[in-house]
């Protein structure tokens, strides 16, 4: 029988100290690192800067009952961490902050869904899985998928300047692209994607009410009545229809995961429910957050879009140095299967490794002058927002073909898009989760140009 994640996964204890001493101080801050509270306002550069400079390898202690972690805040060190999956595990405590004890995980299907995926497996088993959905992630792929891309990207363009001058850019363009594009790739019926959208909206509350109940209940008084409902919803209609392509296999990535095998035998219900949850919605947010992020990047560093008006192939250039400043994933966490010295720090067995990409991808040693845009730095690509090692986003090559392609439709057909400076963050330590992000289409201030019919000298 396939032996869940889930099954075996080491349980939060509620140790405030490590096991051993500490070779970097623990730096005071308001900043709470592990509480989505603290990152409304986005990432923390200050603190990032402390931390690679006087505690790069920092035990942080955690609220709420949980365990305290390690944070690893260098570029070099957060590639060490990655290059030994042999020692830091994606599985021994899944890839969350925090995993409560049993008796917690409410709802529970939710709960193991979020441990019982791709993500959360070290190998052999983790390149099993991986290697069977590849023909999905590869250039021809990507290739023919970019042509629907393309044609959506336009007709999302048509709705941005039909609501214009000033709209919701996070709402009207980054939620929708990437939903379509992986709707498209699983073989998501038409008359089913507006449900994903619903389910995706509820997820997301459901951070916020852990953290904030409160202002939750507020705005939306019949959420925690909904939830339970919205979950088993989301989990019945991903088992319907990846019995359907066990049943009738269609071209699509759900099929290529109904029929996936671990070890010989077929995935198990609970690896299906987290596969499920894992693309969907794990494969969301990095080009969603990206999107937005890099139109406020625009118009933050005016010169480098002048850059890539005058010459639209630096494009690529531009989305990879935009992807380092961002860091749309925050961090990601392993778990040591052994003692070992990290940086000078010796870890014990068992206790919690973070990586903080966003601290990573501003590291000085590694990107002089962090702080700048400048995609014309000679290691524009070396960013680590995808990851890196075995471990690095197997979606990573369809995440910058619908940056680029995004990029060049919308510089093409509104080269002035400027942010107005109103911005949302969403409560989430997983996520850079721009919920809300104001442009003008036009420019500061600017209005929808008017257009002048020229009459034809036969008609004057």
């Amino acid at each position: 029988m396939t032996r869940l994640v889930s099954d075996a996964i080491l349980e939060d204890t509620g140790a405030v100290m490590p096991a051993n001493p500490l070779a970097y101080p623990m730096l005071e801050s308001d900043f709470e690192l592990w509480n989505p509270n603290s990152w409304t306002q986005g990432h923390p550069y200050e603190l990032y800067a402390r931390m690679r400079s006087e505690a790069p390898v920092m035990w942080s202690k955690m609220g709420r009952g949980g365990t305290g972690f390690w944070s690893v805040s260098r570029y070099e060190d957060i590639k060490a961490v990655e290059l030994q999956p042999q020692v830091f595990s994606s599985e021994r405590g899944g890839i969350n902050l925090a995993v409560p004890p049993r008796q917690h995980w409410k709802p529970e299907i939710l709960v193991r869904a979020a441990m019982d995926n791709l993500i959360s497996m070290d190998e052999p088993r983790h390149m099993q899985m991986r290697i069977q959905q590849k023909d999905f992630f590869i250039p021809a792929y990507v290739k023919q998928l970019r042509e629907k891309v393309s044609v959506k990207v336009d007709s999302l363009l048509d709705d941005l300047e039909a609501n214009g001058p000033e709209v919701d850019f996070v709402k009207l363009f980054s939620n929708q692209l990437p939903l379509f594009t992986l709707c498209e790739m699983l073989g998501v019926d038409e008359e089913d994607r507006q449900k994903i959208v619903h389910w995706m909206h509820y997820l997301e509350m459901a951070s916020q009410f852990m953290t904030n109940p409160l202002r939750t209940f507020l705005g939306e008084p019949l959420f925690p009545l909904r939830f339970k409902k919205v979950v088993e919803d989301m989990f019945a209609y991903g088992a319907q229809v990846m019995a359907d392509r066990r049943a009738n296999p269609r071209e699509d990535l759900l099929t290529v995961i109904a029929h996936s095998k671990l070890d010989d035998e077929d995935l198990p219900q609970e690896f299906l429910d987290g596969s499920w949850l894992l693309i969907i919605f794990a494969g969301n947010d990095t080009t969603r957050n990206s999107l937005s992020g890099t139109i406020k990047l625009m118009t933050e560093w005016p010169e480098q879009r002048a850059m890539v008006l005058e010459d639209p192939s630096l494009i690529p250039r531009m989305s990879d140095e935009a992807l380092r400043l961002i860091s749309p994933v925050k961090h990601m966490r392993r778990t040591a299967l052994e003692d070992i010295e990290l940086n000078g720090q010796m870890i014990a067995k068992d206790e919690k490794v973070v990586m903080w990409y966003g601290a990573g991808n501003r590291d000085a040693d590694i990107f002089p002058d962090p702080d700048r845009f400048d995609m014309m730095r000679d290691n524009v690509d070396k960013h680590i927002a995808f990851g890196h090692g075995i471990h690095k986003c197997l979606g990573s090559r369809v995440a910058q073909m619908q940056l680029r392609v995004a990029y060049e439709q919308i510089f093409q057909r509104f080269p002035d898009i400027e942010f107005t400076g109103e911005i949302k963050y969403g409560p989430n330590a997983l996520v850079h989760a721009i919920s809300k992000l104001k442009v003008n289409l036009y420019g500061k201030g600017k209005s929808r140009p008017t257009k002048v019919q020229v009459k034809s000298m036969a008609t004057a």
